[in-house]
């Protein structure tokens, strides 16, 4: 398997499950970071950083028009709508539980693929299904029962979020595009970036005034979160198996579980640990049907 490949996917591993962390950090209450400035300002300067890498790595930087609705439509569905909604969302939810919701997406992405593709699902997928979405119930069952108000529109945040970058995942999975990872992303992140800022002047946020530890939550999330995953997780998409990569649906939550106990003193609920073990098991299930899948294909076509 491809070295470069699996480097590319230990730095998805490791720095996508310490975003939850850095933008709870940045946005929670006292952090003096407004939701969408924080990640409008965030995706912005990202952006031109990759405009910047593409330039001296002689990377061609000039989209063809088809490129141009690809980058825009999922540039505007992962970072407004999916990166956005999280970070509004963290402003209330702890990023444990935010980690886990997203933890759900191959679950909408494999919905949503067999909409468009007007394939019925095998019953091991239907299990599965259901297996991940009793989970995500599991989850928000605490928030349902004895969360305010807030807290319910925190969680219908985070559940649009994931709906959102899913299928954002799905035009980019079924649209490739003639320009470099790097270039790529520099222009979905362009994209995401003022729409997360017009939002922001929509809805009338405050000024920044982010404290010290905030700052550095925000920066991480430029280099690390933006820059360096986003762009890792585009070149392990080129270098290695699709289902090796989705692995880090896997390994995302954990890392932020944890993270948020050592750093922000988060609880860890046995709903939270029903739930994320659902969710986790449908998922692998999913995996499971569509690496089936796969080789039935390969043999049909080898005969």
């Amino acid at each position: 398997m491809n070295a470069r490949g699996l480097l590319h996917l230990l730095i998805v591993y490791i720095v996508w499950g310490s975003t939850y962390l850095a933008i709870r950090i940045a946005v929670r209450e006292g952090a003096g970071f407004p939701a969408f400035v924080m990640a409008g300002s965030r995706v912005f300067i990202a952006a031109l950083i990759l405009f910047a890498w593409a330039r001296l790595a002689r990377r061609a930087l000039k989209p063809t028009r088809r490129d141009w609705w690809v980058f825009a439509s999922s540039g505007v569905l992962l970072w407004l709508g999916g990166n956005g909604l999280v970070s509004w969302a963290e402003q209330r939810a702890d990023s444990a539980y935010a980690a886990l919701l997203v933890a759900s997406l191959p679950i909408w992405t494999t919905i949503l693929d067999s909409f468009i593709d007007r394939r019925p699902p095998s019953f091991r997928l239907i299990g599965s299904l259901l297996i991940g979405i009793s989970g995500i119930a599991v989850l928000n069952a605490p928030v349902l029962m004895h969360g305010t108000h807030a807290d319910v529109v925190a969680a219908a945040a985070l559940l649009g979020a994931v709906f959102s970058w899913g299928i954002g995942s799905v035009i980019q999975k079924r649209n490739p595009v003639s320009l470099s990872a790097e270039a790529s992303s520099a222009y979905q992140l362009m994209f995401g970036s003022v729409c997360l800022l017009a939002a922001s002047a929509l809805i009338g946020e405050p000024r920044p005034t982010p404290t010290p530890d905030a700052l550095w939550a925000w920066g991480y999330l430029i280099l690390f979160g933006s820059v360096i995953a986003f762009t890792s997780f585009v070149k392990a998409l080129q270098m290695l198996p699709t289902h090796v990569v989705t692995t880090y649906a896997y390994v995302n939550p954990v890392i932020a579980v944890i993270l948020g106990w050592l750093i922000l003193d988060e609880p860890v609920t046995l709903w939270m640990l029903g739930g994320s073990a659902l969710v986790i098991l449908g998922v692998a299930g999913i995996f499971h049907d569509q690496r089936v899948n796969a080789a039935r294909a390969r043999v049909a076509a080898a005969k």
